[in-house]
């Protein structure tokens, strides 16, 4: 298995109709077979237990790929599920979320989890694996799985599909154990090479290889911040009473939806207001730093936390990094020779700093602002002065930079971690990555205040996850403080606005198997009025209408 680190992309092979994608494979790749994750075919991606229906030339996959990686780490949390409700049949399996190249669950039963109880999951896991056990596929109706869930006493599935505006259902089978997963399966448990399982906090953690590395297991590393977010946001759920996507779209039809937007910007509110009495009790703070991925909600954050700041006697001013662009001529440019706007390096750190010192100091500073059509700073006699009882607000991408501030000011500086770090699962299997709901407000606001189609966003994100994953994820840890942008409700007022856009992505489109699983993800939500939103909600920065400013 050491050569599992070739990629497949550039491979092709000319389809057989009748034969299954697996048994093509076993007759030009033999030996390389269960280093394949999946199948591409005039445009879609084709599970290996599929039979070949059309003619054409099939592009194969490896499981060095983003999307391999999906599909592996999917079928080891299947192997997962199918041993430990083996082993704990009374027990409720729940994936949660992802940390570190690996995801977190538990296994929820009348005496907590054990490290030797894990110990014997492992220990079963690889008596499967090393078996090579087949997972099949079937698409039945919705009444058909429905009654399978029952029969396993999966309240959350059995919601999911009640609520849900589908006729059928594509299930997964592994030695008698059926369920549902968002997306495609391995072809057998023997795809997986490398895999461990160990006891963490009151549940587990699943690892999986890095993608680019194949033979060896992805680095572990504790992300406290980010856990002590989720373990926060579960608080918040169960406050609202929701589990899940079945849960909500059953308080959606049951008249409970004014309440829960009510309660979940009212928590909201609350932990704003809580990180402004925090920079108040640190009476030293002159500067706060906000920085997050794409589409976490900054703008809207950084208002409302102003507003918690005035509460409490502050004075906030806001200053824009995007002013500090260094001159484009002198802009660094990456590996294909553009220029790389997204470089720490693209900032002119000597003017901010200095900037900021003087205005520490109580100078007042003419501030510079940057043309973006000339690309060079001008000077419009824009000047400010701090006064006794102000905090700079700075927000980007690099303020969670260690060398975006000088030494000598950090004792000065709160910085602020924001992401929409959801933690609403579709069901128990079945996490909502924070990628997923990012890419959904992108598109909507591309849409509706830049005149960007969903395909052009599509295409692009592979670039801004490139530079979230330099300049921001990172550094997250380093953060004072870190805030869930997420709301319970937003995907169900999301959705129509997405639908429209990611229906004009046609089959000829590079990005049209990702527009189809995403509107296939959008479809479990029960539709929400978009007039149900606050004027203040964060959501407000990506469907308009915001009481903060207009598009």
């Amino acid at each position: 298995m050491e050569c599992r680190g070739i990629e497949f992309k550039d491979k092709k092979i000319k389809a057989k109709k009748g034969l299954t994608f697996y048994e093509l494979i076993m007759g030009n790749y033999k030996d390389r077979v269960k280093d394949i994750a999946i199948c591409k075919l005039n445009g879609r991606y084709c599970e290996l237990t599929e039979v070949i229906e059309d003619d054409g030339e099939v592009e194969l996959i490896g499981f060095d790929t983003e999307l391999g990686m999906k599909i592996f780490t999917r079928t080891l949390q299947f192997i997962f599920i199918k041993v430990a409700l083996d082993l704990f049949p009374e027990s409720k399996i729940t994936i949660d979320h992802a940390i570190s190249k690996a995801v977190y669950g538990e296994v929820h039963k009348e005496n907590p989890l054990s490290k030797g109880e894990i110990d014997k999951i492992k220990v079963k896991m690889q008596e499967i694996i090393d078996r090579n056990v087949p997972i099949k596929s079937m698409r039945t109706s919705k009444e058909e799985a429905i009654k399978i869930f029952e029969g396993y006493k999966m309240d959350d599935k059995v919601k999911l599909l009640k609520y849900c505006d589908i006729k059928h259902v594509h299930l997964y089978e592994l030695e008698g154990r059926y369920d549902y997963f968002y997306g495609p399966m391995g072809y057998s448990t023997g795809i997986i090479n490398k895999f461990d399982v160990f006891k963490y906090e009151s549940g587990f953690i699943l690892q999986r290889p890095e993608e680019t590395n194949l033979s060896e297991l992805a680095e572990f590393r504790e992300e406290k911040s980010l856990t002590k977010i989720f373990i926060e946001t579960q608080r918040w759920l169960n406050i609202l009473g929701i589990e899940d996507v079945g849960t909500l779209n059953e308080k959606v039809l049951n008249n409970e939806l004014r309440n829960i937007i009510m309660v979940s910007e009212g928590l909201h509110e609350k932990k704003i207001a809580n990180i402004a009495d925090d920079v108040l009790d640190r009476k030293d703070v002159k500067i706060i730093l906000i920085a997050g991925p794409s589409s976490s909600g900054k703008t809207t954050f950084a208002n409302r936390l102003s507003i918690q700041l005035r509460v409490n006697g502050l004075i906030p001013i806001p200053l824009s990094l995007d002013n500090y662009f260094v001159n484009r001529e002198e802009t660094p440019k990456d590996e294909n020779g553009d220029y790389n706007y997204e470089s720490i390096d693209a900032l002119d750190l000597s003017l901010l700093n200095d900037n900021l010192e003087r205005l520490m100091s109580g100078e007042e500073v003419d501030l510079p602002t940057y043309n973006f059509k000339t690309g060079e700073k001008e000077w419009n006699d824009y000047k400010v002065k701090l006064p006794k009882n102000g905090v700079l607000i700075l927000e980007g991408i690099h303020g969670l930079n260690p060398n975006l501030i000088s030494s000598n000011l950090n004792r000065n500086v709160f910085k602020i971690y924001i992401s929409a770090l959801t933690q609403l699962n579709i069901d128990n299997h079945n996490r909502i990555s924070t990628t997923d709901v990012r890419k959904v407000r992108r598109i909507v606001r591309d849409s509706l205040s830049r005149g960007y189609k969903a395909e052009e966003t599509l295409k692009m994100w592979k670039s801004i996850k490139k530079g979230e994953k330099n300049n921001i994820f990172v550094y997250q840890e380093g953060a004072d403080v870190a805030f869930n942008s997420t709301l319970v409700y937003e995907l169900g007022v999301l959705k129509p606005y997405a639908l429209k856009e990611l229906d004009e992505i046609t089959e000829e489109s590079s990005v049209y198997s990702e527009a189809i699983r995403l509107k296939s993800f959008l479809n479990f939500f029960k539709e929400i009025n978009v007039d149900e939103v606050p004027k203040n909600s964060l959501l407000r920065e990506f469907i308009g209408g915001s009481a903060f400013y207009e598009y």
